[in-house]
């Protein structure tokens, strides 16, 4: 699923809805609009069953793309979903030409609104587009709510940056209260939503993930939650100063050359000096900028860094960077499947990462992380959606591939407990699946 094609898709739906102002809904102008969304929204569910468009702080976003640059076909749309008061609506595999007229139908004619005008459309038969009122954004959607907004924050910051202006803090601040509470409560929740990596977006997706893995790190370790708020954000705005390095340097598919990786070194330097304009940055959350690359045995970067004392926070961030690029496909690394990613920081703990909080964290992710995709002893294959909190050998897995090997067109929950007869015997690599492990969490 590319940006291409959701901007299309974004377009034709405003333009049939605009449309109905010059013709009927069942008029042939109409009815091509119409095709032509139907068209349009098949090609988008090929990569997922259900695919989301709503509402986030009034900017639209389809699934994990946010419409941040302009767009006047998203603006329209938004506008509309906050007049009619909904935050989006939900298509789904098998909708008809008949549901879309349906939906068209009352936008352009109903006087619905909120919770009437998603019951107006269910009355109508409609079954493969829902539409979600403001007052039914379940509060099990919230991790999803504050991780989008996490990614809006992050990509202003990295705009303001590049426009050569001091960004605000006061958003990134408030954004990571909210990532530490929902991490207080629900630390997998939070976690599972770091795999949604948004390749063409690295930098700042990478940015919110390495914030969500350095609270998990830390509410591991036991951090008070003004702490959590340190780490939160010190990991929110790491990478800062990549964005003083040629473009090219950061997106070189191949190995660094000498000179480049001696550019790259100094990013924590840059960085530090960009957040040293910001208000509200505590010398802490500098210490985590500065010092993410220093290594626990120091023989990291930057050199004049090296022989200063380095605070837990900055050791522990280190760790959620780590996991972050191991689990992530970059144009020179295949991603590491979470439990080899495990594996992985055992290796270079007490060379490059603090063992201590290594081990912390990892005994609290459990045998088989989130995002796990796990084969049963009956051979189904799922994915593990949640670990257990207090017992994290307990998981809810979503089973996706029968045990024939099959893929399940309606994938299913199982709640994996001591008393259950099934049990997970290997970890699977979704490569050999054929599939993204994302396309599965809700």
């Amino acid at each position: 699923m590319n940006i291409d094609e959701i901007k299309q898709v974004v377009q034709v739906l405003a333009a049939a809805i605009k449309g109905l102002r010059l013709y009927a809904v069942d008029h042939p102008a109409t009815a091509k609009q119409v095709e032509a969304l139907q068209n349009g929204l098949f090609g988008l569910l090929q990569y997922k069953k259900q695919i989301k468009m709503g509402l986030l702080e009034g900017t639209l976003f389809v699934e994990d793309h946010l419409f941040m640059q302009e767009f006047p076909a998203a603006e329209e749309i938004a506008k509309l979903l906050e007049s009619r008061e909904l935050v989006g609506f939900e298509f789904m595999a098998g909708l008809s030409a008949t549901e879309i007229q349906s939906l068209l139908r009352l936008l352009h004619s109903g006087s619905e609104k909120g919770q009437d005008f998603a019951d107006a459309l269910a009355s109508q038969g409609v079954k493969k587009i829902r539409a979600v009122a403001a007052d039914d954004d379940d509060d099990d959607k919230e991790p999803r709510k504050v991780y989008r907004k996490a990614l809006k924050v992050v990509d202003q910051i990295f705009q303001d940056v590049r426009m050569g202006e001091i960004p605000s803090s006061e958003e990134a601040i408030n954004v990571v209260k909210s990532m530490a509470q929902m991490t207080m409560t629900e630390p997998h929740a939070m976690m599972a939503l770091s795999m949604l990596k948004d390749y063409d977006n690295y930098t700042f997706t990478h940015s919110v993930n390495v914030s969500v893995i350095a609270l998990a790190v830390g509410r591991a370790c036991k951090l008070t939650e003004e702490q959590l708020r340190t780490i939160g954000l010190g990991a929110l705005l790491h990478d800062l100063g990549k964005l003083r390095i040629d473009v090219n340097i950061i997106t070189k598919p191949g190995r660094l050359t000498d000179l480049e990786f001696e550019e790259i070194k100094r990013h924590p330097d840059y960085g530090a000096e960009i957040i040293q304009e910001m208000e509200d940055v505590t010398p802490e959350v500098m210490a985590i900028v500065l010092g993410h690359h220093l290594r626990y045995d120091r023989s990291g970067y930057p050199v004049s860094s090296l022989d200063s004392a380095t605070s837990p926070l900055v050791e522990m961030t280190a760790i959620a960077d780590a996991y972050d690029a191991m689990t992530t496909l970059r144009s020179y690394q295949r991603p590491f499947t979470p439990r080899k990613a495990i594996a992985r920081l055992k290796e270079i703990s007490g060379t490059s990462l603090h063992p201590e909080y290594v081990m912390t964290f990892i005994d609290s992710l459990g045998p088989y992380p989130v995002g796990s995709l796990v084969r049963l002893d009956n051979n189904e294959i799922g994915l593990v959606i949640k670990v257990d909190t207090q017992d994290p050998s307990l998981a809810d897995i979503k089973i996706i591939f029968n045990p024939a090997g099959q893929l399940i067109e309606e994938p299913f929950m199982l709640n994996l407990r001591p008393n259950q007869l099934r049990r997970i015997v290997a970890e699977v690599d979704p490569q050999t699946k054929g599939i993204d492990v994302t396309d599965f969490f809700d």
